[in-house]
């Protein structure tokens, strides 16, 4: 099969988060099996052009229709550490993608809208025709109407869109501005309930909802997940919708390259290792102590968080972590970037609290290579998301032998089972330790419990971190699934 996939990141040349993961790893697997797979995205000023072999200019003159005229872009073409891509640059005043951040502009909802016709625009001009094209979140979710209301009538009418919902709770608003940008027009048609307008708000357009309506197959990106959206309160307004279209949906629990994070050939840590060696994950705890001028103290387990500092992560129960990791005598690092100001500086106030505790280091801000060390070195990870779709971090953190301590909510549910208290699971099978409330007790208990069995039974610890160690969350069962969903929408 032909397949592009049309995002608004893909690792590690754009990533704010789990999408970019996704789209580079689920390409990558696609790709060993066979299929033709590009990928299409916004090429931004700030992206990671280090990341991005042999970039150049590969379509000149892409005029892409704008309102009542048209704007002239250029196409790049490169390849992500194998991964071929295309980047579309707008040459125009609205300087879409020069603003240094990939999101959080005031004007989002049209820069994505735009990407979504340019991206559209690009296949249709190159001549590019797909078997599937693969939408990601809200910022393309347009893409499935335009395409089934305009451009099928231009040469398109044979291809098939699969959208992924990666996170429900940032949907896309718009009004009849963005009809009339796209070519869409007919506000009328567009605004009616069962197609576009927006569950509770009459005079909006919703960019997810867009995508659901239109697209062939919906997924989320894990099975609990999706019952979550579709029966409860994660679907955030869209269940109903949701249950319209239940027949076209389902959830698909994301992978990760374990050709990347695996530390047996890890290149960003101190020493590989493996669950037949775990001599190198002492040596990486040593490692991260070093360059952190953390406490070199064997008789300290290390605890860490990776990830946005976002409400959604649950930031209340992160804070408390900090300080409750302390009191127990274990080390704590944190390494994350806020999306909000007011966490920013609450968490950089912290930042300058802890400063001078030998036991605790906060990391404000992203670095990619400094994860892959966290990973390794720390004892346990603490992922208390309020809502977490399906959660990189604790499938990352099981393969470099780093206990999770996870909230029972979303992908977590289908990933980790506690030690202690899962019933579904064999004690073999079993991998972490997992929490249901959101207040301060039900999180330390979990700790607790991690650093009891880290500090009394060292030898148990160690088997349950060869059980995370043996768990196979790579992309091979999920890939059969995405397989098996292209083949069927492709020949509807």
């Amino acid at each position: 099969m032909y397949i592009i996939q049309i995002a608004s990141e893909c690792a590690p040349a754009i990533k704010a988060g789990g999408l970019g993961d996704v789209v580079f790893s689920l390409s990558r697997e696609l790709e060993a099996r066979g299929h033709t797979v590009e990928a299409v995205l916004p090429m931004y000023d700030c992206m990671r052009y280090d990341h991005i072999w042999g970039l150049h200019e590969a379509y000149q003159d892409l005029w892409v229709p704008w309102y009542d005229g048209q704007v002239h872009c250029s196409v790049f073409c490169g390849w992500v550490h194998g991964q071929i891509c295309f980047f579309i640059r707008p040459h125009s005043q609205d300087d879409y993608f020069d603003r240094g951040v990939y999101y959080g502009c005031d004007d989002d909802v049209m820069r994505f809208t735009f990407f979504s016709k340019a991206a559209l625009e690009f296949l249709h001009q190159s001549n590019k025709r797909p078997d599937v094209i693969h939408t990601h979140d809200w910022q393309t979710g347009l893409l499935p109407v335009m395409l089934f209301e305009i451009y099928q009538w231009h040469g398109m009418e044979n291809q098939r869109v699969c959208y992924t919902i990666h996170n429900f709770k940032h949907q896309g608003m718009g009004g009849v501005e963005v009809l009339k940008a796209t070519g869409l027009n007919r506000p009328e048609f567009y605004f009616q309930y069962e197609r576009l307008r927006d569950n509770f708000n009459p005079f909006a357009i919703n960019f997810m909802k867009a995508g659901i309506v239109y697209s062939n197959a919906i997924t989320t990106v894990s099975p609990h997940h999706a019952w979550e959206a579709h029966h409860g309160e994660f679907g955030y307004g869209l269940g109903h919708t949701l249950h319209s279209f239940q027949y076209k949906f389902t959830g698909i629990l994301n992978g990760i390259d374990y050709t990347i994070w695996n530390p047996e050939v890890d290149k960003y840590i101190s020493q590989p290792y493996s669950k037949e060696d775990l001599s190198g994950k002492a040596a990486n705890k040593k490692a991260l102590r070093k360059r952190l001028n953390l406490e070199d103290a064997p008789d300290k387990p290390l605890i860490c968080f990776i990830g946005r500092l976002d409400e959604q992560k649950g930031m209340n129960l992160v804070h408390h972590a900090i300080y409750h990791a302390l009191k127990c005598d274990a080390q704590f690092v944190l390494l994350g970037s806020a999306t909000d100001s007011r966490i920013q500086a609450w968490f950089a106030h912290e930042h300058d609290f802890l400063s001078a505790n030998p036991n605790a280091h906060l990391e404000l801000g992203f670095n990619e290579e400094l994860s892959h060390l966290i990973y390794a070195g720390a004892d346990m990870i603490i992922v208390p998301s309020n809502f977490e779709p399906c959660g990189l971090t604790q499938i990352i953190s099981l393969k470099y032998g780093t206990v999770p301590i996870v909230r029972g909510v979303g992908g977590l549910v289908n990933t980790v089972f506690d030690r202690d208290y899962d019933e579904t699971h064999a004690p073999e099978e079993r991998n972490g330790y997992v929490f249901y409330q959101t207040d301060n007790y039900a999180l330390e208990s979990a700790m607790e419990r991690a650093i009891g069995l880290w500090r009394y039974y060292p030898d148990e610890f160690e088997a349950l971190m060869l059980q995370g160690m043996a768990c196979d969350y790579s992309w091979n069962q999920s890939g059969d699934r995405y397989e098996d969903i292209y083949e069927y929408i492709r020949h509807k």
